[in-house]
């Protein structure tokens, strides 16, 4: 009897081990499918005229996205990374007493994650273009984006700051340093990684967003925008401007410069992230 209930969880077992090895060979196969069908049909048309270039209609550029989306990538982290790390200090170190608080803000916080992209473009379209009257520019776009990734940051910083021991901090009272000393001598140098790391991640996001930049900077290809208050285009929306408007050469391009961004940015994350754990073992 037992012999055959052991074959039975072991059948269950290899069952199981198949099903998830051939989900993950699936999710390999589309991921490198889709990149090599990138890399194949846009690489060719990667060149300095398309990167640095003046625009034409026969040949177009990228280079005012280049500018746009520096510019909406330092708008979104100079407002969300204070309010974000911010946040997430209050959360974790001043509400020790106050769970109900706690919940309703992390309700509050996971809500505002899950929502679509599209929900914040039409926010910030109404906000910030029609009721504060900035019109299509880029200062527009960057405050949008910095609300859509605030709730990134906060989740993951919060989540780095719970990880540091708390022994650490009651060695550190102990020794007489203030509440404040202690966050920012003892808790945040420990932390330090999972917060770099959130803060590059939520780059990535910014890089690769379009349909919140649609309703907000006013996909402007052709110049470059003057200030913060100009419209004008990032690299996710050429890939749709281009592919929509007669350039699939243009576009996948685009795309590779685009997927290039992106992975650079997720193996920056994985590389600072090392980097510091190491540190902190040697501290340690």
């Amino acid at each position: 009897m037992k012999e055959s209930a052991h074959r039975r969880q072991m059948l269950k077992y290899q069952v199981m081990k198949l099903l998830t090895q051939g989900a993950l060979l699936l999710s390999l196969a589309a991921l490198i499918t889709v990149i090599v069908f990138i890399l194949v049909r846009g690489l060719p048309y990667v060149n300095l005229q398309l990167l640095f270039g003046e625009y034409s209609s026969k040949n177009p550029t990228i280079k005012p996205a280049l500018i746009g989306t520096l510019y909406l990538v330092l708008i979104s982290i100079v407002i969300a990374a204070p309010l974000g790390i911010g946040s997430a200090i209050f959360l974790t170190e001043y509400t020790n007493n106050k769970r109900r608080l706690i919940h309703i803000i992390r309700i509050a916080v996971e809500t505002l994650a899950g929502i679509p992209s599209i929900v914040y473009g039409i926010f910030g379209y109404l906000v910030f273009v029609i009721a504060l009257g900035f019109k299509y520019s880029l200062i527009g776009g960057g405050i949008t984006l910095a609300v859509m990734i605030l709730p990134v940051i906060v989740r993951s910083t919060e989540e780095s700051l719970l990880a540091v021991p708390r022994s650490l901090r009651e060695g550190s009272l102990a020794l007489g340093s203030s509440k404040v000393r202690t966050i920012f001598s003892v808790v945040l140098p420990c932390a330090a990684s999972g917060i770099v790391t959130s803060l590059i991640l939520a780059i990535g996001r910014v890089i690769s967003e379009s349909a919140v930049l649609i309703l907000t900077i006013g996909m402007v290809v052709n110049k470059m925008p003057k200030d913060f208050a100009s419209p004008g285009t990032s690299l996710a929306l050429d890939v749709y401007y281009f592919g929509s408007h007669g350039y699939p050469e243009q576009a996948a391009a685009t795309g590779v410069v685009l997927l290039v961004l992106v992975v650079s940015i997720n193996i920056m994350a994985t590389i600072i992230g090392k980097i510091y754990g190491k540190g902190e073992l040697a501290d340690g």
